[in-house]
């Protein structure tokens, strides 16, 4: 090539295809192009590319044949095709359930698969499987719209045992209607026998009270008689008098003592002694005396409370106490028990033998039973002895002067 020569030759090196350009022009500016598998419709597929210098060009592997698939059954529910809307370009791709005249959309093709015979899952034909018509809920029911039996035959086993159930809890509750109802009968008769074992108890207990109030109790006795109880002070001489009976005329009262005990002031022509208890002094007048009883009859101004007197027979036995002043003590109390009631050769009538201890100063005083009732008056006590003590029984006394 000249220097003055303006044209070029067009290179014929590798990556150049196509045929020469034209001489015409001053230059010639080859533009790279792209190798098309397709330009030489003889090659070979997967060959080396005419033109592309054989570099890992290669021509790729045209698509299976086109295979039909089987007509595609109705399904429910599906949507058919429709007429295209005005407006709608006639060469656009149509929407699915739209068509237009001389268009068909392509059938889906569904990749075959192991065991699988390209129809669409749960359709009538498909693995033995024909489902009815859709229900609310999304649950199939048989083609003949029917619940299966073994449906209904739970619903009815379920109410068989619920009708069972019942029936057992209505026998229950009647048997345990009819145990109540003997419960309380039982518990009625139970009642009626416990009220009547209360009201032979209450009995009892009275009894019980009376036998206690006549139970020998040396301190409630001594409490209840001391109070009527003094000492009497009649000259040189000292013993015991006690009130007996309902107060007197005159809200006086009367008093028995020994007549030994005021014999001296009776007898010298006096009237006047005195009853003592502490530091109180009363004055009291003899009203009469049975000389042969040993008894006397003395009357204050001052009202006592008088005590007792006991109407029935004195027993051998019997528990006794006896209250007095020995030797001026005033309120000493002894216990004993009746030893006997007997006749001596000195007495106008029998006398009360006791065991309890007494000394100079008890003459005139009370004794008294378990029932606080005065059965005797305190007279003597045999010389050297002990435990035998004398006393004139209560009853001569109220027969002689009327007071008890």
């Amino acid at each position: 090539m000249s220097a003055g020569d303006e044209r070029t030759t067009r290179p014929s090196s590798p990556g150049y295809g196509g045929p020469e350009a034209p001489a015409e022009g001053p230059i010639y500016r080859p533009v790279q192009r792209d190798p098309s598998p397709f330009d030489d419709p003889t090659a070979t597929v997967g060959g080396p590319i005419p033109g592309a210098g054989g570099a890992g060009w290669a021509r790729p592997t045209p698509p299976p044949a086109y295979v039909p698939p089987s007509p595609r059954p109705p399904s429910y529910g599906e949507v058919q095709p429709q007429a295209v809307p005005e407006g709608w370009p006639r060469h656009a791709s149509m929407p699915y359930g739209l068509s237009q005249p001389g268009y068909a959309p392509p059938p889906q093709r569904v990749p075959p698969q192991p065991g699988f015979d390209g129809r669409p899952p749960f359709q009538p034909g498909h693995g033995g499987f024909e489902p009815g018509p859709p229900v609310s809920g999304g649950q199939p029911y048989p083609r003949n719209g029917r619940p299966r039996r073994w449906t209904v035959g739970v619903t009815l086993g379920l109410l068989v045992v619920l009708a069972g159930v019942v029936v057992y809890q209505a026998v229950r509750i009647e048997r345990l209607t009819d145990r109540v109802a003997a419960n309380e009968k039982v518990l009625i008769e139970s009642q009626s026998r416990d009220t009547a074992r209360l009201d032979g108890l209450d009995g009892r207990a009275g009894e019980l009270e009376k036998q206690l109030g006549g139970a020998f109790n040396p301190e409630a006795i001594s409490s209840a008689a001391l109070p009527s109880v003094f000492r009497v002070a009649a000259g040189d001489v000292s013993g015991t008098a006690f009130a007996v009976g309902k107060p007197a005329s005159g809200g006086k009262t009367n008093l028995i003592t020994n007549f030994h005990v005021v014999e001296d002031v009776y007898e010298g022509g006096g009237r006047q002694v005195f009853l003592e208890r502490g530091d109180k002094r009363y004055p009291a007048t003899i009203v009469a005396v049975n000389r042969s009883g040993d008894v006397a009859h003395l009357r204050t101004d001052t009202k006592v409370t008088g005590l007792v007197t006991a109407g029935g027979t004195v027993r051998s036995g019997q528990q006794i106490v006896v209250v007095g002043a020995p030797l001026g003590l005033t309120d000493s109390v002894t216990t004993g028990v009746v030893s006997a009631v007997r006749d001596l050769p000195d007495s106008d009538g029998p006398m009360i033998q006791f065991d309890a201890p007494i000394n100079p100063g008890n003459s005139g005083g009370p004794v008294i039973n378990s029932a606080k009732q005065v059965v005797g008056i305190a007279t003597a006590k045999a010389r050297d002895a002990e435990g035998i003590g004398l006393a004139v029984p209560i009853k001569v006394a109220c027969d002689s002067f009327k007071i008890c």
